[in-house]
């Protein structure tokens, strides 16, 4: 039997690494396993520790546990890096909503563009610049991949300043392309697609069933739609004929001024619809039920593993498809290489063939100009957060505020940036 090394780099994110390891257990890859656990606030470390040996326990599963705070304990031998941080946690997050409501803007999900998303950029990309290095010194062969936000930042930034190379993972066009399916009454799993854009502004531009164009069928629907169902994400595709991922919770947050003030049809974006505050507090409950199951206090659900496999991430099978050759084709997030109206590099999220060779992008049909200009814009936002995240320029923080029409003028930048980098001054020691 063939043995393998997965390390989680974050796996104090407990839900995801329970889902992780869930699908892991419940793979086909043949081989025993070592799974290295790394965080650096050990006490999170010790719930994910006692989660994943109690799982493992349960299934009776060939798989070994190794943890610690410090990375290079855990990293050489690694097959499969996975990161999955959150530099300063859920009161980070909380602080890229707050902050900037009190300047009158307000974000759904605030992780990926927008105030929030660029202030969150400014925590992780210096963090995961270093995991990189270390990833490129320490275990130069391993299939790297990356789950954290902002996404299309992180793996930019990694892949312009480091010598490692990452692939961007997220459930967001398969969640999509599940709703469109429950639209109109077809198997997700019988249907294929063609999809391109930036991680959470991404287009589903194909969508047959067995060589069938699906989109008519999603056209025959539309009169009965509920004007409460994702409105913004409907116009979107009564516009330019593809649909964007991932609905509205996401999508509004790349057309600020569409929404002044958070009025999202009478309501207002984070507060009266899309509570974000309320998701991110609801965390708290989740992590302290996984405490008292990590400590056996309260059984494992058995329904944690009957799930469907990569139902939520697509890391096992996509490894199934590596280890195996199989060319199977899933979403990622790669640097550009095939779309000639979109600079080399800039980080895609499209579909990329899992092979023994490595992670291989699929050559689209180009898109429609006015998809094009969109998803091109809100690039080279990611190009210039990237490069005030590194370098440390507060300068540049200001030009990302300024070209997403976060804020309306440069006093606004300016003060908003001020009071970011004041919430966050802890986590940032490239702005000291």
């Amino acid at each position: 039997m063939n043995q393998r090394k997965m390390v989680l780099i974050g796996a104090g994110s407990a839900s995801f690494t329970v889902g992780l390891v869930a699908d892991l257990l419940s793979s086909g890859i043949e081989a025993e396993w070592t799974v290295g656990l790394v965080d650096i606030n050990d006490e999170a470390l010790a719930v994910a520790q006692g989660l994943v040996e109690r799982m493992v326990q349960k299934k009776g599963a060939p798989v070994n546990i190794e943890a610690s705070v410090d990375r290079a304990d855990i990293l050489p031998g690694a097959d499969i890096v996975v990161t999955t941080i959150a530099v300063a946690g859920r009161d980070g997050w909380e602080k890229d909503i707050v902050v900037p409501q009190e300047h009158g803007i307000y974000q759904p999900v605030g992780d990926t563009v927008g105030a929030g998303g660029i202030s969150r950029a400014m925590r992780q990309i210096p963090a995961m610049l270093d995991i990189a290095n270390d990833v490129h010194k320490l275990c130069p062969d391993a299939h790297f991949f990356n789950y954290g936000n902002p996404m299309a930042a992180i793996c930019r930034a990694i892949n312009k300043y480091t010598p490692a190379r990452v692939v961007g993972l997220c459930h967001g066009v398969q969640g999509t392309l599940r709703y469109l399916c429950d639209h109109i009454g077809v198997p997700y799993s019988e249907i294929s697609s063609l999809y391109l854009g930036m991680n959470h502004l991404t287009w589903i531009t194909h969508f047959t069933h067995h060589g069938e164009d699906l989109w008519p069928q999603v056209n025959e629907k539309l009169a009965d739609l509920d004007p409460e169902d994702n409105p913004f994400s409907w116009e979107l595709y009564e516009t330019y004929g593809a649909f964007p991922a991932v609905l509205d919770r996401h999508i509004t947050e790349f057309f600020p001024e569409r929404f002044g003030q958070g009025d999202y049809y009478g309501k207002v974006l984070g507060v009266d619809v899309m509570d974000i505050l309320g998701v991110i507090r609801g965390g708290d409950e989740r992590y302290e039920k996984m405490a008292r199951q990590a400590r056996g206090e309260e059984e494992l659900e058995d329904s944690l593993f009957n799930r469907v496999l990569g139902e939520h991430e697509a890391l096992v099978p996509i490894l199934e498809s590596i280890y195996a050759d199989r060319h199977e084709v899933f979403p990622m997030n790669v640097p550009n290489r095939t779309e000639s109206g979109i600079p080399a590099e800039f980080v895609l999220e499209m579909p990329v063939a899992a092979t023994a060779g490595g992670c291989v992008p699929v050559a689209l049909p180009p898109l429609p100009p006015g998809i094009l200009a969109w998803v091109t814009e809100a690039l080279y936002g990611v190009e210039i957060t990237v490069d005030a995240a590194v370098k440390g320029d507060s300068d540049l923080f200001v030009q990302a505020l300024l070209y997403e029409r976060t804020v309306p003028d440069l006093k606004t930048a300016r003060a908003l940036a001020d009071d970011l980098l004041a919430a966050h001054e802890g986590s940032l020691p490239q702005f000291e």
